[in-house]
């Protein structure tokens, strides 16, 4: 695909790569970012005629001029952290932002793609979690804001599929890593690496035995690519099969920084997840993707961009 293509949150970490490829692909690519979660540094290598940042909240309204040929809808506020922060700004952002974003699909003709996630599920009962279930969400509990502002933004998506004809996909992301994850955002990954590589105890949610499936960044965006690419509707999981536990987690991390610091048990978040696995036989029928970054090698790429740049984020 070519043409021009707007990303929103294109200033975060998974939309910063996002934004890298489809210029590789030859696309002129707009980037909508608040800096709420995402960072100028991100984005900062990407100068020339072909990508434009604005700096505007997609939940106040989405104005790009021109023809556009792909909307991307990464906004929002990813992290525990950062939701319990701007709990209201990330409803606002699955609801009033998606729908703005739905608009300038409808206007342009574009294909639209909706980043969901896991979260949908929430804590799952079932394993691992296929596309047709419906998910456990607590409603009004810390980690509602995220759960339902993209439960809400993928009805969203269908509703405008369904009844105006526009033609979206939704890809459910599972646990996403690799370089540009901000080393204080709360998330694993990068929690466990600043703590490794600075010496400092790490802290892991009550005995570690709760199970994450872990995903690099360039897997991901190339199943968000496919999912562009096609006209498939979704929902559609994007992850990687293989479950780890996270004190499993704590220690390759170890053996890949060749240092050993002390573990720490702290309390589990409120309805954490204790399991997350996906299934992507849809993944695999329909878009023919599947991750191909081994754990290892995606944390020692992983490893090495926050050794050169945790005094920089």
């Amino acid at each position: 695909m070519r043409g021009h293509a707007v990303v929103t949150g294109g200033a975060g970490f998974v939309g910063s790569h996002l934004c890298d490829r489809l210029l590789a692909r030859g696309m002129r690519v707009t980037c909508v970012d608040n800096l709420c979660t995402g960072t100028t540094g991100n984005i900062a290598h990407l100068t020339g005629k072909d990508f434009h940042f604005v700096e505007a909240d997609v939940s106040r309204g989405l104005d790009v001029g021109g023809p556009v040929d792909l909307v991307m809808h990464l906004a929002s506020p990813a992290s525990p952290r950062d939701y319990d922060r701007l709990p209201v700004e990330t409803l606002q952002t699955g609801a009033a932002g998606t729908n703005h974003a739905l608009d300038l699909a409808e206007v342009t003709g574009a294909r639209f793609v909706l980043a969901s996630t896991s979260e949908v599920y929430g804590d799952p009962r079932e394993h691992p979690q296929r596309e047709s279930y419906w998910g456990n969400v607590n409603p009004v509990g810390p980690r509602s804001v995220y759960d339902e502002a993209k439960r809400y933004a993928e009805a969203l998506t269908a509703a405008y599929r369904r009844t105006r004809g526009v033609n979206t996909g939704i890809a459910r992301i599972f646990n996403t890593y690799g370089p540009r994850m901000r080393p204080g955002d709360g998330r694993a990954i990068p929690t466990f690496i600043k703590q490794i590589l600075t010496g400092e105890p790490v802290t892991v949610a009550g005995a570690g035995t709760q199970t994450r499936s872990l995903c690099y960044v360039d897997d991901t965006v190339d199943g968000l690519l496919a999912l562009a690419d096609s006209d498939f509707p979704g929902p559609v999981n994007l992850g990687n099969p293989h479950e780890l536990q996270i004190r499993h987690l704590v220690g390759e991390i170890q053996r890949l920084a060749g240092t050993t610091v002390p573990v720490r048990s702290i309390p589990a978040p409120v309805d954490d997840p204790q399991r997350r696995c996906p299934d992507i036989a849809v993944a695999q029928r329909e878009l023919g993707w599947q991750p191909r970054v081994e754990l290892h090698e995606g944390l020692r790429r992983t490893l090495e961009w926050f050794a050169a740049h945790l005094s920089l984020v």
